[in-house]
């Protein structure tokens, strides 16, 4: 989740432990996980859920949960570099993990994965993205795409159809603004990296996922055509004003909530939203709805995205406690109820989710969104997101860079250019993560 938004921190403290440990019994060797924020809700449900019922099922480990906020990037690094930190290491995505994995700090995970039936558990290609140099280090906790949430009572009214092409939805959003609403519900007032997320849908359905991969592994540079092409066209959205006036004031729950006020039109946005729809669409009467972005291609394109992984540290003193803490995560039993409580932050991998068992007050939407993911990953039918495929500082630049083209301070072919030679450094230094070959 962090490379994409931060939920309600609750009480707001950084450090917060959920279920403190003053000493451990002789018998009972315990498993750190370091977590980022969540709201006092879903740390009820990471309790009940994974905490409780792990150590009720393994007597011989004590789980416990310490949940660090927007520093755990920070702190992790710290702690990792001397050779501490958690046993179950959270990152925010598999470049993290290729630079974590470059400097010893990650345990290979490939025993596990043959002894505990992983391979056979989860979609091939995330087992893919979790290699580095070929060796397993880390398991996707979310997967997660991008597209479009739009109000549909909203649309219903105005007899609006879900733009199915790049020129039906510029129209719309024309329309949109002649009725002075917003087009785009954004904002990245508390999460600079929003900015990505807008990227990504232009890369993916503008210069297409073929160029993307191309660029990804180096075939063509990002100075492409292509490419230019679609930052150009995000440009333009922007001058066009279709992002609003306040997109630097708002943060991201704020833009999606003007969705379901009516405020906005449209979201572009990622699956993670879903957290929001119960907190926004029902007190305003609103029924949600969700379609993938559209691209000019035609169809719509999956852009694919880790929200964050999960490995074991390499210092570890209790790997195989900290494995069978992966082991049970990655089951259609904790599937079922962690995405029964807590929608689109747990969207785990799993090959086949038909023994997942929801409960029958998850928006039927969000199931829907969920397996037609699925289906379009297992069917090669993916494009990529920035902070999935993009080494460290190519992501930071390109996050900051797109905000100076916004606001006129460099034009869009330097911006591509610098993108570029970062990229190409960071290429050669091998940090760039696994880019697995397309069907």
């Amino acid at each position: 989740m962090q490379r994409r938004t931060l939920l309600k921190t609750g009480l707001g403290l950084a450090a917060l432990p959920l279920l403190p440990r003053l000493s451990f019994a002789d018998d009972k060797k315990p498993v750190g996980f370091w977590y980022e924020s969540a709201s006092p809700e879903n740390q009820d449900s990471l309790k009940t859920i994974l905490i409780d019922p792990f150590n009720a099922a393994h007597p011989e480990d004590d789980l416990s949960i310490d949940f660090r906020g927007t520093d755990l990037d920070k702190q992790l690094r710290i702690a990792m570099l001397s050779g501490s930190g958690p046993d179950v290491v959270f990152t925010a995505g598999p470049s993290y993990v290729a630079s974590m994995a470059q400097a010893g700090q990650l345990l290979p995970l490939d025993d596990y994965a043959a002894k505990l039936g992983w391979n056979d558990r989860l979609l091939p290609l995330f087992t893919e993205l979790g290699k580095y140099e070929g060796k397993l280090y880390a398991l996707a906790k979310t997967y997660e795409t991008l597209g479009l949430f739009y109000n549909k009572t909203l649309f219903d009214k105005n007899s609006w159809k879900a733009p199915t092409t790049i020129a039906e939805l510029e129209a719309l959003a024309d329309e949109m603004k002649a009725k002075g609403l917003v087009p785009f519900g954004a904002g990245n007032a508390d999460w600079r990296p929003a900015n990505e997320h807008h990227v990504s849908i232009v890369l993916n359905s503008v210069a297409g996922p073929e160029n993307v991969y191309k660029a990804l592994t180096g075939a063509i540079p990002w100075t492409d055509p292509s490419i230019q092409a679609a930052i150009d066209k995000l440009d333009e959205w922007w001058q066009k004003g279709y992002f609003g006036p306040n997109y630097f004031s708002l943060t991201l729950e704020q833009a999606f909530a003007q969705v379901a006020t009516g405020q906005a039109g449209m979201a572009p946005s990622g699956t993670w939203s879903f957290t929001n729809v119960p907190t926004y669409f029902p007190p305003n009467n609103a029924e949600p709805a969700f379609v993938g972005f559209p691209s000019t291609s035609g169809p719509p394109v999956y852009a694919l995205g880790i929200g964050s992984t999960l490995s074991v540290n390499a210092k570890s003193e209790n790997p195989d406690g900290a494995a069978a803490v992966l082991d049970y995560i990655f089951s259609d039993t904790f599937y079922g109820a962690m995405n029964s409580a807590w929608q689109g932050e747990w969207n785990l991998p799993l090959k086949d989710l038909s023994g997942a068992k929801l409960s029958d007050k998850v928006l039927p939407l969000y199931t829907e969104t969920m397996k037609n993911l699925s289906t379009a990953v297992g069917a090669g039918q993916y494009g990529y997101t920035t902070w999935t495929f993009l080494p460290p500082a190519t992501d930071t630049y390109l996050v900051s860079g797109m905000e100076e083209v916004w606001l006129k301070k460099i034009s869009s072919k330097d911006y591509l250019k610098k993108f570029d030679e970062t990229f190409q450094q960071e290429k050669a230094a091998g940090k760039v993560p696994a880019v697995p070959k397309r069907a």
